[in-house]
């Protein structure tokens, strides 16, 4: 789900992004779905869902849910904690049916009537969507609807989905809403309901990820098994990349309307996106990235006396790379966990206190030695650059960096908030650059074919790779219409409202 308001453009000034600020140096994943049905308690269980998928958007969090007679609606700009923490937001939301979502805006401003699910009164009736992931001919479709007199409310690429299936002229609500997938492109899993079915959707290629959970024989939909953890659900499945399943009080339907295609999930699912605990297309999250940090320490040794990890997103491969290595394990960085999104500093004295917000120096661990820092992605650099210079400033002798993953050298367009290029450090640095750039005493960055080998191939196979790693590769699996012949595109209106 992204907006559609220009290109990845951060309302920042430049001077503070790319010196004091770490906005656009951690790659955001856009959202997280949860749907239930046939619960009394439908309300309660999905805001915990949500609250295990926080780390997939923590700007604002909703619930949509269907009593039998009504729908009801609370989209709140916050955590989850925030918007669903006491008993009288659940007590507004009764039903025994609900989809729930938890986002990050990728431009622009998070405002109220972009928070999904989106509710529009269709034909046969209410329908309500959620939706992680990016369409990448959405500005398009919205263009063209508009040219035909829709009336868009939100700058959502979702809100096309709810034209589409309204101007289908399908007869049942299932087969308009396989009307309207036809028309997309790029990534998508989407959790919906109507007054009478809750439905799911996973992209052709698999990109975003959607798993099926079952809790006192309730279907859930949902992104990520940590939300079935967190309520005693069973998983059951992942849904198929190109599934569309639909739950009704009498059946299950599961269809899969656009053939065999082979599956291209999300690497950066298992190299930052979801949670450890999470088992993501069978693969442990948590152990792919300890074998991940396994193997950059096969393909890039360093002569230091112990290994740092970068908290909390360095955790799983520096452990990895311990073992591997035989080089000892050190919390050198210690995290505050009560810090939320950085703010500009109002002075550049207090600027540079920063990175202090968020990491600290344990000086104890790291004076006087020479340290391994592992983390699991370089972006811009400018965090790096930051922690760098506190080992230096703590007292380590030198400062040798390894990332366990490849080299970022294109943006993304699936729902990953990332840069434009010219702002990816490995886009306009080889790698000696980036090492001077960040200031440590070397850098190395796991291959391609070290990451495939951590998911248990042999390689990436150049003729039909395995994941959707074109953050790395520049090869988009997907066409991307809103990109051909637009360096820019236009920023759409945006009405400001209080919210």
């Amino acid at each position: 789900m992204a907006d559609l308001m220009g290109d990845h453009v951060a309302p920042k000034s430049a001077e503070a992004d790319d010196f004091y600020d770490d906005y656009g140096d951690t790659l955001r994943e856009e959202c997280g779905v949860f749907g239930i049905y046939g619960h009394p308690d439908a309300a309660a269980i999905t805001a915990l869902g949500l609250h295990a998928l926080q780390h997939r958007g923590q700007e604002a969090a909703g619930i949509t849910t269907y009593d039998g007679r009504r729908f009801h609606s609370e989209r709140r700009l916050g955590l989850v904690s925030d918007a669903f923490s006491d008993g009288e937001a659940i007590k507004r939301l009764p039903g025994h049916i609900a989809v729930g979502h938890v986002r990050y805006s990728t431009t622009g401003e998070t405002i109220l009537r972009n928070v999904q699910p989106l509710f529009a009164e269709l034909d046969g009736g209410g329908f309500a969507i959620a939706h992680n992931g990016n369409l990448t001919n959405g500005l398009t479709l919205r263009r063209q609807l508009i040219r035909d007199g829709a009336i868009c409310q939100s700058t959502s690429d979702t809100e096309v989905m709810l034209h589409l299936v309204a101007r289908s002229k399908r007869p049942r609500f299932t087969e308009r809403f396989i009307d309207a997938l036809r028309s997309l492109e790029g990534a998508y899993a989407f959790v919906g309901l109507t007054n009478k079915k809750l439905v799911g959707a996973r992209d052709p290629l698999g990109i975003r990820p959607l798993v099926l959970g079952e809790l006192d024989g309730h279907p859930i939909l949902t992104s990520e098994t940590c939300a079935l953890d967190i309520i005693g659900a069973r998983h059951v499945r992942d849904i198929e990349p190109g599934e569309v399943i639909v739950f009704s009080s009498d059946k299950v339907e599961t269809l899969r309307p656009f053939g065999s295609l082979p599956p291209r999930p999300c690497i950066f699912e298992y190299i930052y996106f979801a949670r450890p605990d999470s088992v993501v297309g069978g693969h442990s999250v948590y152990q792919v990235r300890k074998t991940m940090g396994m193997q950059l320490a096969a393909e890039a040794p360093a002569n230091a006396d112990l290994v740092v990890p970068v908290p909390d997103s360095g955790v799983p491969a520096a452990i990895g790379y311990s073992q591997a290595s035989g080089l000892p394990y050190e919390l050198g960085i210690i995290r505050n966990h009560y810090v939320g999104r950085t703010f500009i500093q109002p002075t550049q004295s207090v600027r540079d206190q920063g990175v202090r917000m968020k990491h600290s120096a344990n000086r104890a661990v790291v004076e006087g030695k020479r340290i391994v820092l592992i983390d699991d992605s370089l972006v811009r650099g400018t965090t790096s650059v930051k922690i760098v210079r506190m080992m230096r400033e703590a007292g380590a002798r030198e400062v040798h960096f390894r990332i366990s993953s490849p080299p970022i050298t294109h943006p993304d367009y699936y729902g990953i908030d990332t840069p434009d290029r010219d702002k990816l450090l490995a886009a306009t640095h080889d790698l000696e650059g980036m090492r001077r750039y960040i200031g440590a005493d070397s850098l190395a960055f796991l291959s391609i074919d070290g990451i495939y080998k951590s998911m248990g191939y042999e390689g990436r196979d150049p003729l039909r790779p395995q994941f959707t790693d074109h953050c790395f590769t520049g090869e988009y699996p997907t066409l991307l219409s809103d990109r051909e012949g637009e360096v820019a595109p236009r920023q759409l209106s945006l009405l400001a409202e209080a919210s």
